[in-house]
């Protein structure tokens, strides 16, 4: 058993400023910290679990954080089960397959595209820890960067970037100068275990969906407003980055519909492709099941690129983590994401989780009106109370789990946040490995940002061939009692 030793008043200001104001807290003359009814509370620690309730799912949590090799799986008390290891630090996603393996692309250090979420190199790691598998996206011309998606025929989407030259970037109507371009791109792999190779078997451009009205040469030459399955080329945003032209920073799939979401941080929306075309098809504006080739099928979050609306009109800002609520789970079938920049237009610094009912039709078709998609709101939306305490400019996600709670991730203070249907916190935990290291208790938590985190059941069938041993906390000097 762990017991909390007395914590003196000044620790109070070591923590974390962006603890939800929904964490269940206790004032005592001995104690700072709450250990009844199933309910663990330590709201002075500054890493590790700091909120468990018996209303947390109960599972397994998977992280891997950004300035480490290794992947972490914890259960709801904060001590560490497994962990795997690998040579590289993540970029960025990770996901423990039914098989037993842990997919996790990593970091290989290109010198061709430095930027954040820059990957390379993609692995399975399985039980014992040993690489069964790896593929490289790695070049001159292209690299593989922060997600991927698991198909159920055991192929990997990956998304991509693609080096454009000035030249191309200008041919295509780029109109203001710029060395050269990355666009996107997403890679269907078909990996082959037995002989440690992979084929791409379907591909997917950005750079074959563009519209611009500046260059009238350009045989991509329209109207913008006309085209929303097109992308802008020339959308004015505001980028740190500009030679990252698009930055997609999420991917997933629906095998249900045979369609892919891609999330843009750069024009703040998502976009929803159809797969069922062959790699020609996917390059161009005809073929597949819905006639349309690889233009959108779905856009939403900023109508303003495809010059629908107005500033007003905007709901998504720098979002992350756009994924398919599974079809089972509450708000099955929509899709959530981390907003990350949601105060933007109030002039605020906050995020909110959000969910969209794309509102697909029965066809897996989507509906046009007046210029844009639905629907002009949110499903469902979380802030934090105080909505200043969850905020994160870059990276995070969030993901429905089954009973209905909502696990957040709050990428660049590295907290891990599970909310009920009504907005209340029911189990919180801070990522203590750090760039440095593995901090102690009572460490001032930084540079410890971590990408997503995901749950997986205790009862999970990819983790029936681990053996899952309690080590105890990850950091040091925590001490509470925890069942």
């Amino acid at each position: 058993m762990k017991h909390i030793p007395f914590l003196f008043l000044f620790l109070s200001t070591l923590i974390l400023t962006n603890c939800s104001d929904d964490d269940t807290t206790t004032d005592t003359d001995t104690t700072d910290d709450l250990t009844t009814a199933g309910t663990t509370s330590n709201s002075d620690y500054t890493v590790g679990l700091k909120l468990n309730t018996t209303e947390a799912e109960d599972a397994y949590t998977l992280f891997s954080p950004l300035r480490s090799t290794n992947t972490y799986l914890i259960d709801n008390c904060g001590d560490l089960m497994y962990t795997w290891a690998s040579e590289y630090l993540p970029a960025h996603s990770f996901y423990l397959l039914e098989n037993g393996y842990l997919l996790r692309p990593g970091d290989v250090g290109s010198t061709n595209f430095v930027a954040g979420g820059q990957g390379g190199i993609i692995e399975l790691i399985d039980a014992d820890g040993n690489v069964v598998w790896d593929y490289e996206v790695a070049s001159t011309t292209e690299l593989q960067h922060h997600d991927l998606a698991y198909m159920d025929n055991g192929n990997i989407l990956v998304i991509a970037w693609e080096k454009k030259t000035a030249t191309e970037a200008a041919a295509a109507g780029r109109t203001d100068y710029i060395s050269e371009l990355w666009s996107e791109q997403i890679l269907e792999i078909q990996p082959d275990l037995d002989a440690g190779t992979g084929e791409v078997i379907w591909e997917w451009h950005a750079w074959d969906h563009i519209v611009q009205d500046e260059n009238e040469t350009a045989n991509n030459y329209g109207v913008v407003a006309d085209n929303p399955g097109l992308l802008n080329i020339n959308y004015d945003y505001e980028s740190d980055d500009e030679e990252d032209w698009l930055h997609f920073n999420a991917i997933d799939y629906n095998e249900t519909l045979d369609q892919i979401v891609v999330s843009s941080r750069s024009y703040s929306e998502f976009y929803i492709i159809d797969h069922s075309t062959t790699t020609a098809e996917a390059a161009a504006h005809e073929g597949g099941t819905h006639g349309q080739g690889g233009d959108f099928l779905y856009r939403w979050g900023n109508p303003q690129t495809y010059d629908q609306g107005s500033s007003s009109d905007q709901q998504l800002y720098n979002q992350h983590d756009a994924n398919w609520i599974n079809s089972d789970y509450v708000d099955g079938g929509m899709i959530m994401v981390f907003n990350n920049q949601a105060g933007s237009a109030s002039g605020s610094s906050y995020s909110t989780v959000n969910v969209i009912d794309t509102e697909v039709n029965a066809d897996g078709s989507y509906t046009l009106a007046d210029g844009t998609y639905g629907p002009s709101d949110f499903q469902w939306t979380y802030t934090d109370d105080t909505p200043s305490n969850m905020y994160s400019p870059y990276i995070s996600g969030a993901r429905r789990l089954e009973n209905g709670n909502t696990l957040i991730a709050v990428g660049a203070s590295g907290t891990f946040t599970e909310v009920n249907a009504s907005g209340e916190t029911v189990w919180e935990y801070v990522n203590p490995v750090s760039e440095s290291g593995i901090l102690d208790q009572y460490d001032v938590a930084s540079a410890n940002a971590v990408f997503r985190v995901s749950k997986y059941a205790t009862d999970y069938v990819g983790l029936a061939n681990y053996d899952l041993t309690n080590q105890g906390t990850i950091e040091s000097g925590s001490d509470y009692t925890c069942d």
